[in-house]
């Protein structure tokens, strides 16, 4: 376990640790244009390989596929920490994210391998405070190297922590986790394909609609080109052997609602992570570090209620309750952040801010529990992966969708403050350039566009209420499987 959370933790923390260090690469490696392709390859390769990666494990081992995908991410990160221009590294941040997609839904599915189902909702709920966590922390390290010693630091730090990760692992887990007697059929390769077409249409339109435009020829014809491979995928699927995305997975209630769940949950989830920083930041005028530090009452509510969560959800019937009473917080605490202005107190921000990641850790690690206790071990993969890949596609719209709405709201409210040199309304970090009288506010209307963002998120989480409501997690007498499996064999005839 100590391995797996370690492997969580470095793939998690490089999806956010490039946020704060991008000005400094662009500057070194000249490349101001394309800097946005950093961070967009890594979300983009590790959600488009993440199915694979899942159905790979069911078939071959998920000890050896682990072990390759960590493998890839360590080598990856030193490409990254050597990169010379800015084309290399977004080559090896690519690489970085194949390796990255895999650790994390290949942990995810390892949990589901070698603890019985009672005592899976806690331990993913350990891995649910670590990922979480890590969206907050990643910023802030990224930030530090930068300033005292290198963007490279961001990258070349994996190789320590990942080596001693790789080599528990290869020491601690089972060798034949996850084996399963199809190993030797094809792989789906057109399925993998049209479902690594469709998270990479996905990814681009939610990484540069704003850039492009929503309504540019390029972002209309992703669109076009994605819906009309997702109308193709389940035909692929069917026609396949052994499909990446089994067909009678999307049949299951529990699956393609605790998916649906996944996706709106996470969509909140970031918009909160990703932005409220940015709302210290400009408009309490603190450091990224403080901004950080502000911000551990959500943290601490979210790992409290990871660790409780998951440990109620020992018991089949709570989940649907617990998964419940997570939403509603979480809802509630956006309810409240959307009455967020220049002036509101510490104490009163802390308290929201605690609500919201009481709300946040409540919520996606159940959701795993109850569609991986609904499958068979054969599947748990593929489960894990269909789960993984909802969360971060979700997680990739409600950064954008947040990130369009706060932009149009800030523009709009400072419309009717004069032309003053130095500020742009694209730029809240400009601010600082208006007199007084007019940068408060200036404050006042980012404040209140931040606001209104988490308004119009909101809705958001009451359709997945909606949805938990007729969510009925259940637990098959095949998926009970109470210790870890030692041989392809045993886990064929299980």
């Amino acid at each position: 376990m100590s391995a797996l959370i370690l492997a969580v933790l470095l793939a998690s923390l490089d999806q956010t640790i490039v946020s704060t260090a991008l000005p400094r690469i662009a500057r070194d490696l000249n490349g101001f244009d394309d800097i946005a392709w950093v961070g967009a390859a890594y979300l983009l390769a590790s959600t488009a390989v993440t199915p694979l990666w899942g159905k790979l494990g069911d078939m071959f081992g998920r000890k050896r596929l682990y072990l390759a995908s960590t493998a890839i991410f360590l080598v990856a990160s030193v490409a990254c920490g050597l990169a010379r221009n800015l084309p290399e590294l977004i080559g090896a941040r690519v690489l970085q994210g194949m390796g990255g997609g895999g650790m994390i839904v290949l942990t995810f599915a390892l949990v589901g391998d070698i603890v019985a189902p009672t005592e899976r909702g806690r331990y993913q709920g350990m891995f649910g405070s670590v990922y979480g966590v890590a969206s907050i922390v990643g910023p802030l390290l990224g930030g530090v190297f930068t300033d005292r010693l290198s963007w490279r630091w961001a990258f070349l730090i994996n190789l320590p922590v990942g080596a001693v990760a790789l080599l528990v692992a290869a020491q601690a887990l089972p060798a034949a986790t996850g084996a399963s007697r199809g190993a030797r059929t094809r792989i789906d390769y057109p399925g993998a394909t049209v479902l690594a077409a469709i998270a990479t249409g996905l990814v681009l339109i939610t990484s540069f609609g704003e850039r492009w435009g929503w309504t540019s020829p390029a972002i209309i014809g992703l669109i076009a080109v994605t819906v009309a491979l997702i109308a193709a995928l389940v035909p692929v699927e069917r026609r396949a052997a052994a499909p990446v995305l089994p067909p009678a997975m999307l049949g299951s209630r529990t699956v393609v609602f605790a998916s649906l769940i996944g996706f709106f949950a996470n969509a909140a989830m970031f918009a909160v992570l990703v932005y409220l920083p940015t709302y210290l930041q400009v408009v309490r005028g603190v450091s990224a570090t403080l901004s950080g530090i502000h911000m551990l009452p959500l943290v601490a509510g979210l790992v409290i209620s990871q660790s409780l969560a998951g440990r109620w959800a020992a018991h089949v019937e709570r989940l649907r309750a617990i998964l419940l009473a997570g939403l509603a917080a979480n809802l509630a605490g956006l309810l409240l952040l959307g009455t967020i202005g220049s002036a509101t107190g510490t104490l009163v921000l802390s308290a929201y801010f605690l609500l919201t990641g009481v709300g946040m850790g409540m919520v996606p690690m159940v959701v795993l529990t109850a569609v991986q206790n609904t499958v068979p071990p054969s599947d748990l993969g593929a489960a894990s992966a269909v789960v993984t890949f909802a969360r971060s596609i979700g997680a990739a719209f409600g950064v954008a969708v947040f990130g369009t709405l706060l932009s149009a709201g800030f523009t709009d409210r400072v419309r009717g403050l004069p032309t003053t040199a130095g500020f742009d309304a694209a730029r809240p970090d400009t601010i600082g350039s208006l007199p007084a009288a007019l940068r408060d506010a200036a404050l006042d209307a980012f404040a209140h566009a931040t606001a209104a963002g988490y308004l119009w998120i909101a809705p958001a989480l009451a359709v997945a209420i909606l949805l938990a409501v007729f969510l009925k997690p259940t637990r098959k007498p095949e998926a009970m499987v109470s210790a870890p499996a030692t041989s392809e064999e045993t886990v064929g005839a299980a």
